[in-house]
């Protein structure tokens, strides 16, 4: 039954590795901005409808070739007002975090890139635009690829080892990272709590799991977060769960936001609180996922 089947649905077992986290760190926590608005499908772009997915409406009911204001709009408060509120968060406590960018959305807010560089986060590529990998031909992702990797290092001056596609890979993503090389890991995976290898082609490539369960994606409508009291409790549950478990064997745990969704007053003020209870819990890492993966390549290689 197992044999020749593509999946792994074993993994670690009962007995994953001991992370061996800095500091003697019980959970590896990685929040992840995702910057997405300017390069989502929009007719100003080309594209036959605009897009209304993680949003706070449904969207959808515009005819096609016609531009959707009120969703462009609900996009737009992400990097107008948004990004400066998460930005704030976590510069005035002076906590990393890694950047899912778009690279047609760096360039479309110069001004928040910049701010992004200056404070140090990591960013990995979200891919060229913020639309279905999975729909692209291999030639035409080869080149959004090429393109992503150019943008995000001449706006900022790094060359994202990171990789993230809009949900989900091509089944060519993966082979066309390794091909193209200088890649570190990839998070096109929702499979564990701890970075994993795989194969590819023969090469041994590094996977850092995403998550979507604690991820402000919830608020989106059809929303399953009615407020940022659900969002704060979720993610204490997790991290709890994660931390407790990681006294035997540390964990990670990867928090998904978006500067439209997390970005609101009043879910900002959840992740407040939830930072609060996370730097007073204590051993905890917090950290950009680059140094996750060169944490697992130094202390847990592949084995021949």
């Amino acid at each position: 039954m197992t044999e020749g089947y593509p999946r792994d649905l074993v993994g670690y077992g009962p007995t994953p590795p001991h992370a061996a986290w800095p500091d003697g760190a019980r959970v590896a926590l990685s929040f992840v901005l995702n910057v997405e608005e300017g390069s989502e499908s929009n007719v100003l772009h080309g594209d036959v409808k605009n897009e209304h997915a993680l949003s706070e409406a449904v969207g959808g009911r515009h005819p096609a070739g016609a531009r959707d204001l009120g969703l462009e709009s609900i996009y737009e408060y992400g990097p107008r007002a948004g990004f400066w509120r998460i930005h704030r968060l976590f510069t005035e406590r002076q906590l990393p975090l890694t950047v899912y960018a778009c690279a047609m959305a760096l360039e479309r807010n110069p001004l928040a890139t910049e701010a992004m560089a200056e404070a140090g986060w990591e960013f990995a590529s979200h891919g060229w635009r913020w639309i279905n990998h999975f729909e692209l031909s291999e030639d035409e992702e080869r080149e959004h690829i090429a393109k992503a990797i150019e943008i995000t290092q001449r706006l900022t001056g790094q060359r994202p080892r990171g990789w993230y596609c809009r949900y989900a890979p091509s089944s060519n993503t993966r082979r066309l990272l390794v091909e193209e090389g200088g890649f570190l890991y990839d998070s096109d995976s929702y499979a564990d709590d701890l970075p994993y290898w795989v194969k590819v082609n023969g090469t041994d490539h590094l996977v850092v799991p995403y998550a979507l369960d604690t991820n402000d994606m919830k608020f989106s409508a059809p929303a399953s977060y009615g407020s940022g009291d659900d969002f704060f409790r979720n993610l204490t549950d997790a991290f709890d769960q994660l931390w407790d478990e990681g006294a035997e064997t540390p964990r990670m745990l990867s928090i998904g936001l978006h500067q439209r969704l997390v970005g609101r007053p009043g879910r900002t003020r959840a992740l407040a609180r939830f930072l609060d209870h996370v730097q007073a819990k204590g051993k905890t890492w917090i950290c950009r996922r680059i140094e996750i993966a060169e944490h697992w390549r130094r202390e847990h290689p592949p084995r021949t």
